[in-house]
């Protein structure tokens, strides 16, 4: 629901007024941070409608018949349309799904009424439109989006602790890690999940998913359920099959795009999809692919982070092990289907999974970058986890293929007269499962949720360094000094120092920086030349991260972060 100062006025000969406290109920639902002009809604959560009528309003005598439905052609029995009322008289088939509640509030009198409406916590997420018949009077109050709600009990992405919601939920600012098993290296990722129209964004993502195309009834109707709605998720970030998010490519040139590396965060992503008519963005890779799902899951309310596997089988032929065959001895290997990245990273989604028993409730495994098929499309998971780990190869979806990618075999074989085996390495794959830590930017170790202990681990050695060269491993200084030049409040110039130092002999041309960064620039902003100050207008108050992208003619993609708290800014 839109409105002009958070008042929407009804000519009408009953109702004179409907305000649909905007700036409260958006504050009650955890998205103030989303819209302050739009109403955004968390189902299993009520939210408060205040009406005010010609006449005083007689709960015993009058009645108000409120409709909630989603989509073109919305159904009782699907779960997409909803009548109910004060008094709640709506008789309603015994198989009606997603039942919606109003009530007043207490001690109501008068022609002013505060109505608090409840969507049901199995409601299907979407675009709604609410109705109110009132004397016979049917006139449409507005729309809002539904999403997920994790502070929810009754909702199956509830999750109980508050610290993990604020970081699985509502954090904007991550860490994805990237290097080698041996080498790990941190990168910081804009999740942007608050970023203007980024709701719509999310929903839209949906609505052009060819099963949304294909069966727009039956596809609204699944949207209750965050297992359907995050394997849509999974097949719609990239683009191979459909009019996805991202195209990946695995090797430059990168022609007509952007190199993988050139990105910081997902919505310059995301709001280019949406801007060109979602067509794909180039280009991606497996970190790229996961911190933009990480920002849709989020954007909808399912708790959600990103995960990093070092030494990550890709079994292609689904025998659970990844084998190499040899001519002779000493002979180079007979190309195969099967590999093992250097790392792979993924999403891990929180919810029930009331197809299977309540053990593997909890997080799921959900990968967006096109590898195998999944149900005929390019998409992976959800997994329990807890079935990855006991190594529970029959559930769905896609468990064998991420057991795989943590727990496969090594096995070289010599092809001669019959085949035989040379070596068996059950150890290689699956080392150093890392994810960004609860409330802080360090490594979190949880390869134990993944498999069990395989004798002593892996040594490694942990790097803080963000730029390491196959050919040279480059020094440089990248920051900011006592870090902002003053303090920073919302629509008021900022001022940031950045220093960069040559590492090099040689002189560096075509020198730019890239500045980006949640609710602190529009867009991503280049500046052409170097600078040693720059300036940019932050949008809302609150901590937040810069990110800045150096690029020259010798090395591309040195990232360095900051974090900026930004102030309220009060005229008087």
């Amino acid at each position: 629901m839109e409105g002009q100062g958070l008042m929407l006025t009804l000519f009408l000969f009953s109702v004179l007024e409907v305000d649909v406290k905007v700036a409260d109920n958006n504050a009650k639902h955890h998205t103030d941070l989303m819209s302050t002009t739009q109403l955004i809604m968390r189902r299993g959560q009520s939210f408060s409608i205040h009406l005010k009528f010609k006449e005083p309003f007689n709960p015993g005598v009058h009645n108000l018949v409120f409709t909630a439905t989603l989509g073109n052609i919305p159904d009782k029995i699907r779960g997409t349309k909803c009548v109910f009322g004060i008094p709640d008289f709506v008789k309603r088939a015994p198989n009606a799904k997603a039942i919606w509640k109003a009530e007043l509030s207490p001690d109501q009198k008068g022609r002013n009424v505060v109505v608090n409406i409840t969507p049901p916590a199995d409601a299907p997420v979407g675009k709604y439109s609410l109705f109110l018949n009132y004397l016979g009077e049917d006139k449409k109050l507005g729309h809002f989006p539904l999403i997920f709600n994790p502070w929810c009990t009754d909702d199956s992405v509830y999750m109980e602790n508050e610290e993990k919601i604020q970081e699985y939920v509502l954090n904007e600012r991550g860490v994805i890690f990237k290097g080698s098993g041996n080498y790990i290296s941190p990168m910081f990722w804009d999740y942007g999940q608050f970023e203007d129209d980024m709701v719509e964004i999310a929903l839209t993502l949906l609505y052009v998913s060819p099963e949304h195309l294909t069966n727009p009834m039956k596809d609204e109707a699944a949207r209750y359920n965050p297992i359907y709605v995050s394997r849509i998720i999974s097949r719609m970030i990239n683009s191979d099959e459909d009019r996805g998010v991202l195209k990946g490519q695995w090797e430059g040139p990168y022609i007509g795009g952007m190199s993988p590396t050139h990105w910081s965060g997902s919505y310059p992503i995301l709001k280019r999809w949406y801007n060109i008519g979602c067509h794909p963005v180039k280009f991606g890779q497996c970190w790229v692919f996961a911190g933009v799902m990480c920002s849709v899951m989020r954007a909808l309310g399912i708790p959600c982070r990103v995960i990093t596997n070092y030494e990550s089988a890709h079994d292609c032929d689904k025998n659970l092990t990844i084998d190499v065959y040899h001519a002779d001895w000493g002979v180079k290997e007979i190309p195969s289907p099967d590999s093992i990245w250097t790392f792979h990273v993924w999403c891990e989604g929180w919810m029930k999974r009331p197809d299977l028993s309540p053990e593997f409730d909890g997080w799921q495994v959900l990968d967006p970058t096109p590898q195998e098929l999944s149900g005929g499309v390019h998409r992976c998971g959800p997994a329990p986890v807890k079935a990855i780990l006991n190594g529970n190869t029959d559930l769905d979806y896609d468990v064998p293929f991420v057991f795989a990618e943590v727990n496969a075999d090594c096995n070289d074989y010599l092809v001669w007269i019959m085949c035989k085996t040379i070596s068996t390495d059950s150890r290689r794959v699956g080392q150093n499962i890392s994810t960004k830590s609860v409330g802080s930017n360090k490594r979190w170790d949880i390869t134990s949720h993944y498999k069990h202990t395989e004798g002593q681990a892996h040594r490694i050695k942990y790097v803080s360094s963000p730029v390491v060269s196959a050919a040279v491993s480059m020094y440089w200084i990248f920051y900011t000094v006592l870090q902002v030049l003053g303090e920073a409040f919302v629509y008021r110039p900022v001022f940031v120092e950045m220093t960069f130092e040559n590492p090099v002999s040689e002189t560096l041309r075509d020198c730019t920086i890239t500045l980006s960064g949640s609710e602190l620039t529009k867009e991503e902003e280049e500046e052409i030349r170097f600078r040693v100050t720059v300036s940019f207008y932050p949008r809302k108050a609150g901590k937040k991260t810069l990110m800045a992208d150096f690029d020259c003619s010798v090395f591309k993609n040195i990232k360095k972060s900051i974090p900026i708290t930004v102030q309220k800014y009060n005229l008087f």
